[in-house]
Order: C-alpha cells, then structure tokens, then sequence
C-alpha cells in the first residue's frame, strides 16, 4: 500500500506559472530573474496558506536551474533541480523563526554565509515566520542583511510584518501576497479532483472555498477530509454536513416568515435549526451573512460581490428585489446587537428567539410619514435614560396697577417696589421665595401677581421671586415696623451668659460632641460690655472649646444680637474642678474590704480550709 501524501503537499507548486491567485507576484519574480535584476533580500508577507513558503522554494530553484526556460521558469531536469526536489540541495536552507529565533541561531547562519557555494550560482536562506525572531536576534541579523556575499540571497516570510523592525523592512524588497478568490480555489480544487478521479459537485467545491477564506492549504485539507467521510462522491448537502455549516434554504425560509409576519413559523423553524445542533450565534452570523448578500443583489453594480453558490444565485437576486433596504439595514443592526449581546446572555436559546421576534416585526416598527418626509424608523427598545423636562422660566406680568404700592422697604440703598397684576382670590397660593423651580402641578399658579424686584444703585434686578399674595407682603412689612426693639442688642450678664451657654452645650450633647465635658467644666467671666472669658482647667480643654470657636460665636452673636460679641479662652492655673484619682485596689484589698462589711465570709472561709489566689 503506497503512502498517502495530503493533497496540500502532493500538489504542491513545482513553477510559478502553477501558483494559484498571485499572478503580480510571480509575473515580477520571473521578469527579475529573465533580466538578472534579483534583489539580496526578500520579504513575502500575506495571509496563512496563499503560496509564501511555495514562492520562495521556487525562486531558489529557479535562480540555480542550469537550463532556466526563456520565461524565467526552471527546467526540473538538471541536476541543480533534482537535487532540490529530493531535498538533498546544499545550496538552499530553510530555518524555521518559531523554533530557532535566538541571537546564537542567527549567529550560526551567519557564519555559514561566509562559504560561498559549491555548486550553482546562489545560496539561498529561506527564514520562515522570521517575525518571531528575538530583537537580539534581529541586530545580529542586521549588518549581513545589509551587505551579503554576492552569493547570498535571504528570502523571508511572515504573516505578521507589522511585528519585523522597521530597519529590517527597509533593507528588503517587500512581497504582499493576498488572499486566494473563491473562483481561482474552485478552479483549482476541480482540477485535483479530475486528476484523482473525485466525483464532486461544484456547489460542493464552492461551500469549500468559502470556508477555507482565501487560504488553498486550508482548502485542499477540508476537501481531503470531506472525501474520506462520503468515499469520493464529494456533493453539496454531504458538504454541509460534514462542515457543520447550515443550508442556506432554511434562511430564505426564515426570510419569508419574517416577511408575512408569521412568528410561528419562524419559531418553528428555528427549533428545527436548533435540534441539528446548530448554536444560536451561528445562526445569527450565518444569517446576518445572507441578510448582507441580500443587501448587495439591491444594486447590479455590486453584485459581483455576491460569493454565493451558483444553484442560488438567483434566487438571492430575486429575493433581495422584494425586500427592502430599510428592512435590510434595519435587521442587520438587530442581529449585530443581538450577536454582541450573546455571550453576555444566560438563557441563549430565548436570546436568539427574541431577535426572532423583533425581526419578525421589523417591518411594522418601518412606516412612511404622511408629509413625504421618507422613512422614518421607529425605535424598537424603550430606552431606559431619565427624560430631561424642560424648566420652565419664571415670567412677568406687569400691568398699571390700580392699587397703589402699599409698602416700600429702603434698606443698604435698596428700593422694593412692589406690583400687583389683577388675579382670582381663588387660584392665589403662597410660594416659598427660595424655591428656584415651580412645581409643574401647580394648575394656574402662573397667574399669580409678579413682584418685581429692582434696586436703584446699581440698577439690575433683585432676582425674580414668586410670592403668593400682597397681603403677605404688607403683613411682614407691618410687622417689622410694628417691633422697632427687633436689632436692639441685649445686654451680656453673667446670667444670661450662663444660660445660652447650657443651650449650645446642650446642642453638643445631642450630637455626641466630645467637647462636651469640657463646656460642662468650664468658667464664664463677663469682662467688658462686649467680652467675656472662658476659664479651662488644662489646655485639652482649650483645645475642645477652641474647635468651636466658629460655631459658638456665631450662636452667641445671634443670642444677643451683637456682632462684636468676643471671647477669651484662658487656661486656669489652678484647676476650677478638682477630681480626685482614687488608686484602684488589688485581689487582698479588695478581699479585705468585704470581710469588713460582711465578716462572715471570713468565717466561711476559715471552716472550708479555703485558700485564696491573691
């Protein structure tokens, strides 16, 4: 039984003119080679299995091929190509970066530069993913990349070129492959299969090549393995089968059930989906894809973007001229959040079903406006921010007033003057003047009169107030008259002191102030018509009461009416309140302090032979 060879290395590229999807490549490489215009360095960079490594073991055998062909291709006849083809070339070297990427690998090659080759014109150094190489390892390479032996060429390949120091990138010609197109794969893969006498469907090959995204390694291992599972008939539903991918009719299905508008259906259909063992965000993403192919068959300029198999072609077309892109656009913004949120969800199952349900009525949440305004979209969450209410200003009302101002308060060169607007008795109310924003419910407390506030010097406005009536107004004028002893300041006596001082004490000790025993232990001294001194015991105690000081003076100016009322805190030097320290007493004393008010203990313990631990 011969051994089996993966398709992926049994149809490896031998020629340029065989790489698949890379044309702009190999067309230059072989023009360079036909003109002897070949740079000492290379870098290939692209994608994970689009012909890297194949394009550089090419190249090497194409620059040492003894009877190269006019157009720049290698003979695979001469001894410089089959020794190649055998892997027994000493002219070609690949080191591997992922496994060899310390400064003493690159040392070591560079070492081996320095022998020119014993047969052929070049030795050739392939250093595959070179862009895991150790920063060490990158110096070290530097100066031979620079300036190499005129035998010496560097080919290097990389998925990741961003990671490759720029000094690196500039000392290189530089390749971008790009990803391979579905056609070139399906192409490709019929004709590996018309060699191996594989009977596929092209509908088959297609899900293939969309699978493998551009990457023919990945495409020819998917099609090795899909053919050991069906016996070499390779066909489309097998196809699907095998790559757990879901048929696009149940998405043209779904489709129209959103379409009528018939939840159950859809429902349906998704529990059927869901008992094949398809998950709920490939679902999601699978159709999201299909809902992005129907937004492209909208306009034929880019329907040459629809990847899609050949048997469906136009029914995506059809389909996607019966919708429309409001819709579209609409779905496709409810499947990415819903696809955002999925991990996030604890019950994915009813995640993916009320996407369902928001879908299958989608199209109620799309109405036209009357006014030909166009489509207007509706929004389908309530949104849970706080609704931020307009305030409304207050406003003036002023009109000539029959009722003459009735009070005028002059007062740090401020005049009030004071407007009444003709209301109802019935809807006047009294509105506290601090109060900045009206209560919406106040029915037609608008109507109330205005006071308009203004001063003569300078002339700008008080601030606008609303005040409930003008008679409140007269009231508190006329009482502030009435009581003309209202600023008289009140005379500092020692009792009077004595009394407001328990009342702030008191104010301390319902608030658990621990100044309070030293307010407590304090001595008052009226010295002087507007001064008086605070006697302490020790200079804790001036401390407690000094932290007070604000407060305290705040709450006597106010008592007495006097803002020049002042104060002292003054250290006694002799203590006002003397508390003797008793020495506490031990177990013996203690003891003996009993038995002198009760001595029958003594007794007790005498007759019990009771010896006690002092």
């Amino acid at each position: 039984m011969d051994k089996f060879i993966v398709s992926a290395r049994k149809y490896r590229p031998q020629a340029f003119d065989t790489v698949v999807g890379q044309a702009h490549i190999t067309t230059t490489l072989k023009n360079a080679i036909k003109n002897q215009q070949l740079a000492h360095a290379f870098l290939f960079c692209g994608p994970r299995g689009v012909g890297k490594t194949t394009c550089a073991r090419i190249l090497a055998k194409t620059i040492n091929c003894e009877n190269a062909s006019p157009e720049g291709e290698a003979c695979n006849t001469c001894h410089s190509c089959v020794s190649f083809n055998e892997g027994t070339s000493l002219n070609i070297h690949e080191l591997d970066a992922a496994s060899n990427n310390s400064v003493d690998d690159i040392r070591s090659l560079v070492e081996q530069v320095r022998f020119p080759p014993q047969a052929g014109k070049y030795k050739v150094y392939i250093i595959d993913e070179v862009h895991m190489l150790s920063s060490s390892a990158f110096n070290a390479f530097l100066k031979t990349l620079e300036e190499p032996p005129s035998y010496a060429i560097f080919i290097l390949a990389t998925t990741e070129k961003h990671k490759i120091l720029p000094t690196i990138l500039s000392r290189c010609q530089i390749f971008d492959f790009k990803r391979i197109t579905t056609n070139d794969t399906v192409e490709h893969l019929e004709e590996i299969c018309s060699k191996e006498h594989i009977s596929a469907e092209k509908a088959g090959l297609q899900v293939i090549a969309q699978k493998s995204e551009g990457c023919m390694r990945d495409a020819l291992s998917i099609m090795d393995k899909i053919v050991s599972f069906t016996n070499g008939q390779l066909t489309y539903h097998n196809t699907l089968e095998h790559l757990n991918i879901l048929d696009a009719d149940y998405y043209f299905k779904l489709i129209d059930s959103m379409e009528q508008q018939d939840l159950a259906s859809a429902l349906l259909l998704y529990d059927d989906i869901n008992r094949k063992g398809f998950e709920g965000d490939m679902v999601m993403n699978g159709f999201a894809e299909f809902i992005r192919n129907l937004l492209v068959c909208k306009d034929e300029k880019v329907a040459s973007l629809l990847e899609v198999v050949e048997s469906f072609r136009e029914r995506y077309l059809s389909t996607g001229k019966k919708i429309s892109i409001a819709w579209l656009i609409s779905a496709l913004n409810v499947l990415n959040e819903a696809e955002i949120n999925y991990k996030s969800a604890r019950n994915k199952r009813l995640h993916v079903e009320l996407a369902i349900i928001r879908l299958s009525y989608l199209q109620q949440a799309i109405t036209l406006t009357g006014d030909g305004q166009g489509v207007t979209k509706k929004k389908l969450i309530d949104t849970v921010k706080p609704v931020a209410l307009r305030r409304i200003p207050p406003f003036e009302i002023k009109q000539e007033s029959t009722v003459p101002p009735a009070a005028r308060s002059q007062e740090n060169g401020t005049k009030l003057i004071i407007e009444e607007a003709p209301v109802q008795r019935a809807n006047a109310r009294t509105v506290n003047p601090e109060t900045k924003v009206a209560d919406p419910s106040a029915g037609s407390a608008a109507t109330a009169g205005t006071i308009a506030a203004k001063t003569e010097t300078p002339k700008k406005a008080l601030g606008k107030s609303k005040l409930g009536s003008l008679e409140n107004i007269r009231q508190q004028f006329a009482n502030a008259q009435v009581d003309p002893d209202a600023n008289k300041i009140i005379a500092v006596t020692d009792e009077l002191l004595k009394q407001h001082w328990i009342g702030y004490t008191d104010k301390l000790k319902a608030k658990k102030n621990p100044a309070v025993q030293s307010f407590e232990l304090a001595t008052l001294t009226v010295t002087a018509e507007n001064a008086f001194e605070v006697l302490t015991n020790n200079n804790l105690e001036q401390r407690f009461i000094e932290q007070e000081r604000r407060f305290l003076s705040e709450f006597l100016q106010e008592q007495f009416n006097n803002r020049s009322l002042t104060y002292s805190i003054i250290v006694s030097d002799t203590p006002v309140h003397h508390i003797p320290i008793e020495r506490p007493m031990n177990k013996r004393e203690q003891f003996m302090q009993i038995v002198e008010q009760y001595p029958l203990i003594k007794e007790l313990k005498d007759r019990l032979k009771l010896e006690l631990d002092y």
